[in-house]
């Protein structure tokens, strides 16, 4: 049975849509162009809304500290006029107020689709496969993959412990713990977490080397995930699609004989 909904981009193998991703942020980057930049966002928007079931504000919440990024670059190409030749020529070619003006919106437009594109891999892969996929596909070594699976692991696990750490402390002070630990208590939990983290990274390297994982041996990985037909479907028309972007601005620029 074919998946439905927002299991469609989730049943894709990770590599096809890290290729993919790839793709699009070497397009983003390179086409300085804020159309383009304006059409991999509502795309990349659309297909994370519609495929992947994925809200709205948490795309637009996502977004903010590449806004961030975007918006130093466009406050240092207008207050400071800092921008390289290369981006005012092609952005004097765009119609807005000024070459200025114009590429800084690029620069600020081109952070934002980047996020988007990063943010459609996050939201969509599930690290786990991911990681299978590596060792199965690229040959990552297996010692690295599952130091990875013990990282993914151990970061929960040191949230968990540290709210433990902070509930015992209120506990005994005989106060609500503060939703937000401050400056102070956020330091004096660095070194009780640092000791929890390497009695587990001590407890994680003896656990791996039971299990041979020194040895140079061939191995079986459960539950990788194969390339099916979907994902070249996917990958056709995502470079398609990237295609027909890259011929509009063309196009538009009138960069085709007539």
């Amino acid at each position: 049975m074919a998946p439905a909904g927002g299991d469609v981009l989730k049943s894709l193998n990770p590599l096809t849509k890290l290729a993919v991703c790839i793709l699009w942020l070497a397009a983003a980057v390179l086409i300085f162009d804020p159309w383009f930049q304006c059409a991999v966002i509502v795309i990349t928007g659309i297909v994370l809304i519609v495929l992947n079931r994925t809200s709205p504000l948490v795309i637009l919440g996502l977004m903010v500290p590449f806004s961030l990024f975007g918006f130093g670059f466009l406050t240092t190409a207008l207050l400071f006029r800092k921008e390289s030749d290369f981006a005012l020529r092609v952005a004097g070619e765009t119609p807005f107020a000024s070459a200025a003006f114009s590429a800084s919106i690029t620069l600020f437009l081109r952070a934002v689709s980047c996020g988007m594109i990063s943010a459609f891999f996050a939201l969509t892969t599930d690290p786990g496969a991911f990681v299978r996929a590596l060792m199965v596909h690229c040959r990552l070594p297996p010692q690295i993959g599952y130091s990875l699976f013990t990282a993914m692991q151990l970061v929960p696990d040191l949230a968990a412990e540290a709210q433990q750490m902070r509930l015992a402390r209120a506990m005994k002070l005989g106060r609500v713990p503060r939703r937000i630990p401050g400056p102070v208590e956020a330091f004096s939990l660095c070194v009780p977490l640092l000791a929890f983290a390497i009695r587990r990274a001590g407890r994680t390297a003896i656990a791996m080397e039971a299990r041979g994982l020194a040895a140079n041996a061939p191995r079986t990985v459960m539950n990788a995930p194969a390339f099916q037909e979907r994902d070249f479907a996917f990958l056709s028309i995502a470079a398609a699609s990237l295609t027909a972007c890259i011929v509009a601005v063309m196009a538009d620029r009138g960069l085709f004989p007539s």
